[in-house]
């Protein structure tokens, strides 16, 4: 990795071993620039253009010699959500193999309110992929039945999303390679073995979530990268903003937001409360200025009054952070008259809610996610 990429590695790394803060080492950054920069005198030459050249060509020289040593096509399919991380990554593959590569975009039944539609209309109209919907729905409910340990929901979600890609292969004939994008954070909190040194924090599905033995040959182009640059790269390529700019969300989706087991009903009510999260917080003018934002339903109820009547109903918790790259986070000053309009909205709009909390934990010693 070039010098200024670097830094924020061994920022992430030095916090990972370190005591719980919920900043970087004082000063980490400017410490280490002065000896990568300073006294090692290396340049800090990483680039988004210089990325997307060197990532192409490395992409396209190691498909077309496993082509030409197997006798293959070289076909990849590309594990495609419609978030930034894997958006980016299929017009990475695009530009590397053309037509060799297909997009299988799975709709898990866990996506929020409206993803599904709206992210294949986006995925159509924008990367000029070719694109296979999956709607597996029933099929991911079926493995979370009863599951409420958050490590085995991650490990489920993940095999699930194998096999079904294992089936969209063979629909498209001998598939050599699975594109997924991975970035750094999910490879140090999973504790693969590119971070030996860190504790585990939580399996990521597109990590420690794999079964061991793959059929596919892994490209992950982003691997190394933060939230911040996949962003910049994805303007680079010329991705809309708004594809850019979408909220970061977990692979396992909201498996991982619903507390305890996930069922049908509680996807709903977490999809319309959390639905209302993201207009509040977009009509107040600050979706660009908090990290992340969403609703969380937890295994809690509560007593309550609705109009004369007794109420003993769902938790809604809502949590909204303020990071650069997701390896830190501090909870976002909302205003109070935003938090007021969404706890309002939710206890009167969403069936079975009568109470809403804010998260005002850090990270660490919280993670971003609950689960």
């Amino acid at each position: 990795m070039k010098a200024e990429r670097s830094l924020k590695s061994l920022c992430a790394r030095s916090w990972n071993r370190g005591p719980a803060a919920s900043t970087y080492t004082p000063r980490c950054r400017d410490i280490l620039r002065n000896f990568v920069l300073g006294i090692s005198g290396a340049r800090p030459t990483w680039t988004p253009a210089n990325f997307i050249e060197q990532t192409v060509e490395e992409i396209r020289r190691r498909v077309d010699e496993h082509a030409r040593a197997t006798g293959s096509d070289g076909k990849v399919i590309c594990a495609l959500s419609g978030g930034v991380d894997s958006s980016v990554t299929a017009t990475l593959l695009h530009r590397a193999v053309g037509e060799q590569l297909t997009a299988v975009f799975v709709n898990n039944g866990l996506l929020r309110h409206g993803e599904a539609e709206e992210t294949l209309e986006a995925l159509q109209a924008n990367l000029g992929v070719k694109v296979e919907y999956v709607d597996a729905t029933p099929r991911f409910l079926a493995a979370l039945k009863g599951v409420t340990d958050p490590e085995e929901k991650r490990r489920r979600v993940g095999a699930t999303f194998i096999e079904v890609f294992e089936e969209a292969a063979g629909r498209l004939g001998e598939v050599d390679y699975l594109a997924q994008g991975t970035l750094y954070p999910d490879v140090i909190e999973s504790a693969t073995s590119a971070s030996k040194a860190a504790a585990r924090i939580k399996t990521h599905h597109n990590v420690g979530g794999l079964p061991e033995h793959l059929r596919f040959r892994l490209v992950e182009p982003l691997r190394y990268l933060f939230k911040d640059e996949v962003r910049q790269v994805g303007l680079a390529l010329g991705l809309p903003e708004e594809m850019v700019w979408r909220q970061p969300f977990p692979g396992p989706g909201l498996a991982v937001r619903v507390i305890g087991e996930v069922t049908a009903e509680r996807l709903e009510t977490l999809r319309a409360a959390d639905r209302i999260v993201r207009e509040e917080i977009a009509s107040a003018g600050l979706a660009r200025k908090v990290w992340q934002y969403f609703a969380v339903l937890t295994p809690l109820r509560s007593v309550g009054v609705m109009g004369d009547q007794r109420t003993y109903a769902d938790v809604v918790a809502v949590r909204a952070v303020a990071a650069e790259d997701a390896m830190t986070a501090d909870w976002a000053r909302l205003p109070y008259d935003v938090l007021a309009r969404i706890s309002h909205r939710i206890v009167n709009e969403v069936p079975g809610v009568n109470r809403v909390v804010y998260d005002v934990s850090s990270k660490p010693p919280a993670t971003i996610e609950w689960e």
